[in-house]
C-alpha cells in the first residue's frame, strides 16, 4: 500500500499545503489504497519539501513528478480523456497556481508580520521553546530570501497584490459556473487549482490574499465542489 507523507494539520486545515491535498485528492480518484502520515520537519524529506509518496521501500517526491508516476503505473488513467489541447491548458493553469499565485500565498502566511505567530505555533511547535524563535526567524528569512529572488519580493504590498488579483481573475475566467474544467468529473488539473484555493480559503485567520479571494465566489464554490466529489478536504 501507497504511504503519502504530508505536512501534519495546522492553521484550521487538516492537509496545509496545497501539493500534498493534490496528491490525496488524485489517490482518492483513482480509488488508489493509500495511508496517510506527517512529517513536522520538510528537511527529512527526500528534496527537503512534502509530499513524498513511499512504495515498496522507494520515496518519490515532488508532487508533479508523483502524479507523473501514478500516471504510469496506472497505465495513462490521470490523463486519460483529456486532450492535447485540453492538458495544455491545464498545465498552463496549474503553473499560474503553483509557481506564482502560491508563492503569494506564502508571503501571506510568513511574511505578514501580524500573520507570523500563526506560523510559529503552526510549523515550528515542536521546536523546544528556547529555540523556536530562532529556528523560525532562519527559516523565515530564507522565505523572504527565496521570494526576492522569485521577483515577486521585489514589489510593494499593493503591487503584490494586484498580481493576487488578476491571476484569480484568469482562474475565474478559466473555470465553468458549474462542473469542472475538461469533463463531468474533475481531473488532476481541477485538483491542483482547487487544492490551491483550498488553503487560500480556509486557512485561519484569513490572510490578505484570502481577504481578495473573498471577492471570487465563483472560485470558492468551485473549490468545494472539488473537494466535495472526491471526498478529500483540506480543512480539519
Amino acid at each position: 500500500m501507497m504511504e503519502l507523507v504530508t505536512l501534519p494539520p495546522a492553521f484550521g486545515m487538516r492537509n496545509v499545503s496545497p501539493f500534498c491535498l493534490k496528491v490525496e485528492m488524485l489517490l482518492a480518484a483513482l480509488e488508489l489504497p493509500y495511508t496517510v502520515s506527517s512529517e513536522k520537519d520538510p528537511r527529512k524529506a527526500p528534496k527537503g519539501k512534502l509530499p513524498f509518496v513511499i512504495v515498496d521501500g522507494k520515496r518519490i517526491a515532488d508532487s508533479e513528478l508523483i502524479v507523473e508516476y501514478l500516471d504510469e503505473t496506472t497505465g495513462g488513467k490521470v490523463f486519460a480523456g483529456l486532450s492535447p489541447q485540453q492538458k495544455g491548458s491545464g498545465v498552463a493553469l496549474s503553473r499560474l497556481a503553483e509557481d506564482h499565485l502560491y508563492w503569494l500565498m506564502v508571503a501571506s502566511r510568513w511574511l505578514d508580520d501580524a500573520w507570523w505567530p500563526n506560523i510559529v505555533d503552526g510549523f515550528f511547535g515542536f521546536v523546544p521553546g528556547v529555540l523556536r524563535g530562532f529556528v523560525a526567524g532562519l527559516a523565515r528569512k530564507q522565505v523572504a530570501k527565496t521570494y526576492n529572488l522569485h521577483g515577486l519580493g521585489r514589489h510593494t504590498l499593493e503591487e503584490q497584490k494586484g498580481f493576487a488579483r488578476r491571476d484569480l481573475d484568469a482562474l475565474q475566467g478559466a473555470i465553468p459556473m458549474q462542473g469542472f474544467l475538461f469533463s463531468e468529473q474533475p481531473c488532476v488539473f481541477d485538483f491542483t487549482i482547487a487544492a490551491m484555493l483550498a488553503g487560500i480559503y480556509d486557512n485561519q485567520p484569513a490572510t490578505w490574499v484570502t481577504d481578495i479571494a473573498n471577492d471570487y465566489p465563483d472560485l470558492r464554490a468551485y473549490a468545494e465542489r472539488v473537494q466535495e466529489t472526491v471526498g478529500v478536504w483540506g480543512r480539519k
